[in-house]
């Protein structure tokens, strides 16, 4: 394990610490969940609530650290994560660091708009995500994974040289979305239609190469 790996471990361990020290003062029930409207629209009990969010990260992480050592594809996989799946893993305990620290300001009475915390830290993930996805080789767990990329390295790559510039069109898309009433709504949406976009993207790339 790379001496790196040990900041995701801290702030996750930092995560439970800080469940721990806070129980005793927080609210039976725990704010989990905000609707389109950025209005909370589910409780949890205390514990769930608290220990959640850093037991997730934990099992994720986990399973970010066996997929090198169990991929097909395991030259593809090693080379990606020694460049570029940290700066990944480190986003995304990060995005989860924010919705925890959310959850935690707004069980202790904090009021204020949920949009503007979530979509800025949305866009940010999704930025990088149209980064990495231009050095992502042909994999089973990391990617665009259609039966078409996964059948053809010209299909992925042309696939994830695509994506790369859709993604960061959502990562803009996200941050305008920011300044509307329904920026859930359009960030939903927009993340549909790439997905769909990327998908028949693919299969038609697989198809003319077929026909050559």
């Amino acid at each position: 394990m790379q001496k790196k790996e040990f900041i995701l471990i801290s702030l996750i361990f930092l995560m439970f610490l800080a469940s721990i020290a806070l129980y005793p003062n927080m609210p039976e029930k725990i704010p989990m969940h905000w609707n389109a409207k950025g209005n909370i629209d589910d409780y949890s009990g205390r514990g769930f609530g608290l220990f959640f969010m850093p037991l997730f990260l934990a099992i994720i992480y986990l399973f970010f650290l066996i997929i090198p050592k169990i991929e097909v594809f395991k030259k593809n996989i090693n080379e990606f994560n020694n460049k570029y799946f940290f700066g990944f893993k480190l986003i995304f305990v990060l995005f989860f660091l924010v919705i925890y620290l959310a959850i935690i300001l707004s069980a202790k009475g904090y009021s204020f708009n949920i949009k503007i915390v979530i979509l800025p830290a949305l866009a940010v993930m999704f930025f990088y995500i149209g980064y990495m996805l231009k050095y992502v080789k042909r994999n089973f767990f990391i990617g665009i994974r259609t039966p078409w990329t996964l059948s053809s390295d010209k299909v992925w790559k042309k696939t994830h040289e695509l994506g790369s510039r859709v993604f960061y069109a959502i990562a803009i898309l996200t941050l305008i979305s920011l300044f509307t009433e329904k920026g859930f709504f359009i960030f939903i949406i927009g993340l549909l239609v790439a997905v769909i976009y990327l998908f028949l993207y693919s299969y038609l790339e697989f198809k003319k190469l077929k026909k050559r």
